[in-house]
């Protein structure tokens, strides 16, 4: 279920029909809220692509296609 709201004045308000029960209480995220990575998180990620840059650069590629033909024939 995908419930809209505008920020008025400071305030969420939702003009939105629902069968949802009254005194339900809903969790709203904006549609665009970036990463939910952490530090740590984005640190790993950080250097995971690093890591496959340097595969690139180095030219340790596997085509795409050998890999996908490996795993239909499993």
């Amino acid at each position: 279920m995908t419930i809209k709201a505008r920020v008025q004045a400071g305030r969420l308000v939702v003009n939105e029909p629902t069968e949802l029960p009254e005194g339900t209480e809903v969790s709203l995220l904006p549609l665009d809220p970036g990463d939910w990575l952490d530090e740590t998180d984005r640190a790993a990620l950080h250097d995971a692509l690093q890591a496959s840059n340097a595969d690139v650069a180095a030219g340790r590629l596997v085509d795409a296609e050998q890999i996908l033909t490996e795993l239909r024939t499993r």
